[in-house]
């Protein structure tokens, strides 16, 4: 798979200088790249690293002067790492899976597939399950019963999807990420110790231990257009109504939905994330790595969560949260400032304190 400067520039909608029919093999970093690579110095502080590799060609910041950087041509996109997408999809030379249904697939004959399916080795796909146009069902992948999944799905190899999950058009789900298993839902005969714990916030009471009991989850999940699901990612069947995720909605790598968690349309959700049972989330939500959720509160639309952040309460809509139990960002910034403030301040009350006790002294 190549193409020439042109054929990257136009495809991009970028200008382009030098000799734009030059053939493009693959991208690099520049001070790895060859003489059939593209060099991504997309910044002046990685031009630096041309000298130390050997591109004719690169892709570079508007208005650098890409013949004092010794190349033979360059692609000059208005906003480069939006166009690292577009370039990034022409190279990649994706998995290599074969192309029908491999021998060793059991399909269930009450199963449908659609024009130009994929699947591969060892997969399963159980009865009832409805496959769209152009899906990519990776090897030793499982698909459950009367799942449904929609045009130019693309599962890795060894994704679980249980049954009933619907998932629309265009999803991606990267190696082991686990769809539809059952909710961590339990009860006990009588109050137990957590509740008499939440009411009074640590006082158990008269509660004694007891056995916890399975409730089922009647539901399922039910993921929108165009959503990644991340490697290792685990997503609970809701209780009675499904776990929801709304278009466009990007989950990292490890994250986990409990039951009946409804995230909605293009969120981002970094690695490590964890969301509680029945949390509701807004729309154009980002939450950085290791951010937790309490079960049963809302995150406003476009609420940004930074890293290790704790949301233990709603969050009004386009708030940025930090810390934990989390606040909002500035407020923590200056908390912590205070914190790094205080021993020094503890050391000139004691000094004050001395002071003072040895003036009344002296009077």
């Amino acid at each position: 798979m190549s193409y020439t400067i042109a054929e990257i520039a136009k495809s991009l909608g970028a200008e382009a200088a030098g000799d734009t029919s030059l053939v493009i093999a693959r991208a690099a970093e520049p001070q790895s790249a060859g003489q059939d690579d593209l060099a991504l110095a997309i910044d002046p502080k990685y031009a630096e690293g041309l000298a130390d590799g050997s591109a004719r060609a690169a892709m570079l910041w508007p208005g650098a002067d890409w013949q004092a950087l010794g190349l033979k041509a360059a692609i000059f996109p208005a906003r480069p790492r939006y166009a690292m997408s577009g370039m990034t999809r022409m190279l990649d030379q994706g998995q290599g899976f074969a192309k029908g249904v491999h021998p060793s697939a059991i399909i269930d004959p009450t199963a449908v597939l659609g024009d130009d399916v994929s699947v591969g080795p060892l997969a399963i796909v159980s009865a009832g399950a409805r496959i769209g146009n152009g899906s990519v069902i990776g090897p030793h992948a499982f698909v459950g019963v009367d799942v449904v999944l929609g045009e130019q799905a693309y599962l890795r190899e060894h994704v679980s999807i249980g049954a009933r999950v619907t998932i629309g058009a265009r999803c991606i789900l990267q190696p082991g990420a686990r769809i539809g298993g059952d909710g961590f839902s339990f009860v006990t005969a009588e109050p137990s110790t957590v509740e008499s714990a939440r009411k009074t916030l640590g006082d158990q009471g008269e509660a004694s231990a007891q056995p916890w009991i399975r409730i089922h989850s009647l539901g399922s999940v039910t993921i929108g257009n165009d959503v990644e699901i991340g490697m290792g990612c685990t997503i609970d069947c809701g209780t009675i109504r499904n776990t929801t995720i709304g278009d466009d909605t990007k989950l990292d790598n490890q994250v986990h939905l409990g039951h009946n968690v409804s995230i909605g349309s293009n969120c981002l959700i970094c690695g490590q994330v964890g969301i509680a049972g029945s949390a509701r989330i807004g729309n154009n939500v980002v939450m950085a790595g290791q951010v937790g959720v309490n079960d049963n509160i809302f995150v406003g639309d476009g609420v940004i969560a930074g890293g290790g952040t704790k949301l233990m309460s709603n969050v009004p809509a386009g708030r940025t949260m930090l810390g934990y139990p989390a606040t909002q960002m500035d407020k923590q910034v200056e908390q912590y400032k205070a914190l790094r403030r205080l021993p020094r301040m503890l050391r000139e009350v004691a000094e004050l304190r001395k002071a003072v006790f040895k003036s009344g002294q002296d009077g």
